[in-house]
């Protein structure tokens, strides 16, 4: 038997769809038969034929409002977000360490995007009786590094309970809203990472690799999630095989968090 997963033709937005697990999202739709428009601060290439690109800079209103333009434009609605955009700079030191300007700039990548999105799309979903939204948040909400990333999980905290309270507000309204929260996915810059600490340490990559989901408090699995494994989740949670799935978070970690 051959499911169909019924996003040929759907109108997907991804932010943060030039690398790493959005990119996979973008890929992963586009495949699909969806009609994509990704976005980044930077210029785009190498992008699926046909995905659409919009330069923004999600980290300010301004930003927010000119893909939120852009998508009524070009595609005249949208009936698939992904918010994928986020990360984190924060510097190592613990508390002290994230000033008020750090806090503020995890805020603006973390929270703020989506928020103003789903506010500037979420009326036409809702117009026409249907859409799907699902934001990538993280497990460092549930276990945060004080080290270095307490703005970074408070954000995805955030982020995860705005979600929640969205999903309760239109759902009855035909818009499913979920999360997706990824552990340590072995992206470019996450690979980079490891021949970094290799190097650093005089090991190779499988030595360091170890090293660092030991400092995770170790993967059962034994390995990070692919980017492409990620996007395999957020398609099928698009997709009308999921259609009775709303207001749920799905961890993809490998089972990282130890607890029910």
């Amino acid at each position: 038997m051959t499911y169909e997963l019924g996003l040929n033709g759907r109108r997907a937005l991804v932010t943060g769809g030039t690398k790493g697990a959005g990119r996979a999202v973008v890929a992963a739709l586009a495949d699909l038969g969806a009609d994509v428009l990704t976005t980044a601060r930077s210029s785009a290439s190498g992008l699926p034929d046909g995905v659409r690109f919009v330069m923004a800079d999600l980290t300010t209103p301004e930003g927010c409002a000119h893909v939120a333009t852009e998508v009524t434009a070009r595609m005249g609605g949208v009936d698939v977000i992904v918010h994928v955009v986020g990360g984190s700079s924060a510097p190592a030191g613990g508390f002290a360490a994230q000033d008020e300007d750090v806090w503020q700039k995890e805020l603006n990548l973390n929270l703020l995007p989506a928020v103003r999105l789903d506010r500037a799309l979420l009326p036409g979903m809702i117009a026409q009786g249907s859409g799907v939204i699902i934001h990538i948040s993280s497990i460092q909400r549930l276990m945060p590094l004080p080290e270095a990333t307490t703005a970074y999980a408070a954000a995805k905290a955030a982020l995860s309970a705005y979600s929640k309270s969205l999903s309760k507000e239109v759902g009855p309204k035909g818009v499913r809203v979920m999360r997706v929260s990824p552990g340590w996915i072995e992206t470019d810059a996450a690979i980079a990472l490891v021949e970094r600490i290799a190097r650093e340490d005089g090991s190779d990559y499988n030595t360091a690799q170890d090293k660092l989901m030991a400092s995770l408090g170790g993967i059962p699995l034994g390995r990070p999630a692919k980017p492409e494994e990620v996007a395999d989740l957020v398609v099928f949670l698009a997709s009308a095989r999921a259609s009775a799935i709303a207001g749920a978070e799905y961890l993809i970690d490998g089972g990282t968090v130890p607890t029910v």
